[in-house]
């Protein structure tokens, strides 16, 4: 639907919508038969791994392992269309850039490297070695390794991720800005703290046997549609299902599983969540508070009934620390700042508790609703003490569910893609190849881009992803990018990031996911790692798009002979030629990855050990450790609106259902009822109405900030939807330039997209298209 219109969705997630929107992409990137082959290897055994997000694979009893968005991103990479350097090079840069991101997706794969012409304007073929070599020549020209920066896509397999760090480290550097500094990092840092562990505890079965699980600041339906299917059978089992999310979301409403004949034809569906709470944005540490100061006071009149206690008095004894002077601050903080802060009334939190007390097993989930605030590791570790106080954690069924969202990000970073590696990894690298890794700390994202725009001239280099879009404050990012001597990104189609060029810039072509992958020995598979730390392998199955292009560990062995020439003891093209090559050096490296290749070579694979799901404490207490955290009264929204007469609102950035990450499918926002555009602002009627505004108005946007540079985002359409008071919603990449480069987390230091104190003013154009709202 091309036709711009915003319209109520009633129908349930999933169901002939969902079927409809993936037969529609098949078609229109031209692959109808080719298109379900691959569909049919999504997930599976000897398939490939999803492009998409980061939910684990079922244990394969169903043909059908994929979802809309997997069946979006395997089909934009499957595509008939190709952009050859002449389709490419018959536009100038500046031409480029006039078009949209959902334009450039739709010119097809790259087919060659091609190199930028800064006399013309124009990208231009290159030839690998000439590439390769023009790379080696800026990197060791640099005063410092230090002076390179590599960036890491979370769609990067095991094995390039471990060759690109070993290269990067060999050169000299801990450089390593990833995706997961602008989502889950604050996930890792909590709960590293917290439980010794960053990362999940919970498996895909635990679902199954859950009597409770807490949702917060997720929109599966969208992100991460597979975990519908898991949380329908929850429902129809009897599971409580609690939501907890600012804008109500469809896919947390009703699920039709496209798989089910009897819901598909009969027209039923399955209610997902038994509570919804609209707790506005940010307001998740005081709801969770809230929560536990209701159990800590249920608790305390049982022991005075002489009843049987809430809590679990003997696993907290057994493994936890701290607990006294976390009960006393939790107990002490006022209800009426709970309330004030959470948007929630008081019975609303006592209902939630309520539900968690009653329920034997309970899992925690969470998305990037949680993690892109200035308070996220506060509030991760508020939710982790939810599930201590009554043993959730090391246990079937219950326990913390980080939800991830590239398919491989959790991987990258096991594999050693982090700025501030710890000194027992860096002493094992160094022992099996033979070098002396760099100590120093190196740059997170949001310090690349200040250290480029800092001091000109550095080397930039990007394994994938959309670095100039997927970051904050887009403005200063551009800039900074446009300092270096010279830019690379490795990339399968053409994004925006190719077009903030430094001085000099290369566009590097790989094969996708989907695509057989030769190397000297004959056909390779790479491994991943899921969101619950199951590691298996993906093998294409498609023709690559192009006899040009290189496979993502060919680039970086290429790469790494290239610069590394006559100083590296590494064999980089003698481990490149069989990919089991690779994952022996990782086994050396990682004791958890203990004879690789035989165990992720069984169909599934294998699960990575997680100490804390053993109730083994790597912490600094050797326990578990609770956090008091008060309930923070003065973030920037608080002090944006102490400052101001006229309402300001707290913006959350979001993706639209025709999206995964800053990759853009299509127009259309289904579930949310918005068709044909994507400059919209999601608003609360009574807001509207207090502003002398109605839905389909255009405005501007300018966020707010103390260090008093302008930034605004213009002509934007009011859309009314189900969101509390003083609280706004709108897509990135769109908006991500009102987030202040210097507004991050705290510890972790993520972009705080999910927390933009603004105000919006009516803008004013001469002709304003209509578009139609019913």
């Amino acid at each position: 639907m091309n036709k711009k219109v915003v319209q109520v969705y009633n129908r349930p997630a999933g169901g002939w919508g969902a079927l409809k929107s993936v037969a529609q992409q098949i078609i229109e990137q031209g692959i109808p038969g080719k298109g379900a082959k691959t569909l049919l290897s999504a997930n599976q055994p000897d398939g490939f791994d999803c492009p998409g997000c980061a939910w684990p694979d079922a244990d394969h009893t169903s043909t059908f392992e994929f979802c809309e968005n997997g069946a979006k991103a395997v089909a934009a990479e499957s595509t008939a269309r190709r952009a050859t350097p002449d389709i490419i090079a018959a536009h100038t840069v500046k031409e480029l850039t006039t078009h949209s991101d959902y334009w450039l997706e739709g010119l097809g794969r790259m087919t060659q490297p091609m190199q930028y012409d800064r006399s013309s304007d124009r990208y231009q073929a290159i030839s690998w070695e000439s590439a390769f070599n023009l790379i080696a020549t800026h990197l060791n020209a640099l005063p410092s390794p230090d002076d390179a920066i590599f960036y890491t896509s979370g769609r990067t397999s095991n094995e390039a991720a471990f060759l690109y760090q070993l290269f990067v480290r060999e050169f000299g550097t801990n450089n390593f800005p990833d995706c997961s500094n602008m989502c889950h990092e604050p996930s890792g840092f909590a709960m590293r703290e917290a439980i010794g562990v960053g990362k999940g505890t919970v498996l895909l079965s635990d679902f199954q046997i859950a009597d409770a699980i807490l949702i917060f600041g997720q929109n599966p339906g969208t992100n991460h549609p597979r975990m519908l299917g898991e949380l329908r059978g929850a429902s129809k089992r009897g599971a409580a299902i609690v939501s907890f999310n600012p804008l109500r979301e469809r896919g947390l409403e009703k699920f039709q599983n496209p798989q089910d004949m009897t819901e598909m034809i009969s027209g039923q569906s399955t209610a997902i969540s038994s509570d919804y709470f609209q707790l506005k944005i940010g307001g998740d540490l005081a709801t969770v508070k809230g929560m536990i100061k209701c159990v800590l006071e249920a608790d305390v009149a049982v022991q005075a009934a002489g009843a049987k206690r809430i809590i679990d008095v003997e696993f907290i004894a057994e493994h936890t620390a701290n607990f006294d002077q976390f009960a006393a601050e939790v107990l002490a903080e006022p209800w009426d700042v709970i309330v004030r802060e959470s948007g929630l009334e008081r019975a609303q939190i006592q209902r939630a508790a309520d539900i968690y007390m009653a329920a034997g097993k309970v899992i925690a989930c969470w998305g990037m609703g949680i993690t892109q605030h200035k308070h996220s590791v506060a509030t991760i570790q508020m939710i982790v003490n939810l599930l201590l106080l009554r043993g959730n954690i090391g246990r079937p069924g219950a326990g913390p569910c980080p939800v991830r969202g590239h398919s491989n990000v959790q991987g990258d970073r096991t594999m050693g893609i982090y700025e501030k590696p710890n000194t027992a990894f860096l002493d094992r690298l160094g022992q099996v190849f033979d070098f002396v890794p760099p100590r120093e700390h190196g740059y997170d994202t949001v310090g690349a881009i200040q250290a480029m725009l800092d001091a000109p001239n550095k080397v930039f280099f990007a394994l994938g992803g959309n670095f100039a879009t997927a970051t904050p404050d887009t403005e200063l990012t551009h800039k900074a990018l446009q300092n270096c001597a010279l830019t690379v990104h490795v990339a399968t189609k053409l994004n925006r990031s190719h077009l903030v060029c430094g001085r000099e810039a290369l566009i590097l072509p790989c094969l996708g996911r989907t695509e057989i992958d030769i190397q000297a020995t004959g056909p390779q598979a790479v491994s991943v790692e899921d969101s619950m730390s199951m590691v298996h392998l993906s093998s294409g199955i498609n023709a690559p798009a192009s006899p040009e292009l290189l496979s993502e560990p060919m680039i970086v062995a290429r790469l790494a002979a290239a610069t590394l020439k006559g100083r590296s003891k590494t064999d980089w093209m003698w481990l490149v030629a069989d990919y089991d090559r690779i994952r022996d050096k990782i086994a050396a490296v990682f004791d958890d990855f203990a004879d690789f290749n035989t165990r992720v070579k069984v169909p599934g694979g294998f699960h990575l050990r997680n100490t804390a799901s053993e109730r083994l404490w790597k912490t600094a207490t050797n326990k578990a450790n609770f956090y008091a955290h008060a309930v923070p009264t003065d973030l920037p929204i608080h002090q944006a609106r102490e400052s101001r007469s006229s309402p300001v609102f707290n913006l959350a950035t979001m993706r639209s259902h025709d999206q995964y990450n800053t990759t853009i499918y299509g127009m259309n926002d289904r579930y949310r009822g918005v068709f044909g555009e994507r400059r919209v602002l999601f608003i609360n009627k009574d807001d509207m109405a207090e502003l002398a505004m109605q839905a389909g108005d255009w405005v501007d946007i300018e966020s707010l900030c103390d260090d008093n540079a302008r930034r605004q985002v213009k002509r934007f359409m009011l859309v009314e939807y189900n969101i509390p008071r003083g609280c706004l919603a709108a897509y990135f990449p769109e908006t991500n330039g009102l987030v202040p480069l210097s507004s991050f987390a705290d510890y972790a230091r993520t972009p705080t997209s999910k927390s933009i104190p603004v105000v919006i003013t009516s803008h004013i154009e001469a002709t304003v298209p209509a578009i139609a709202v019913q």
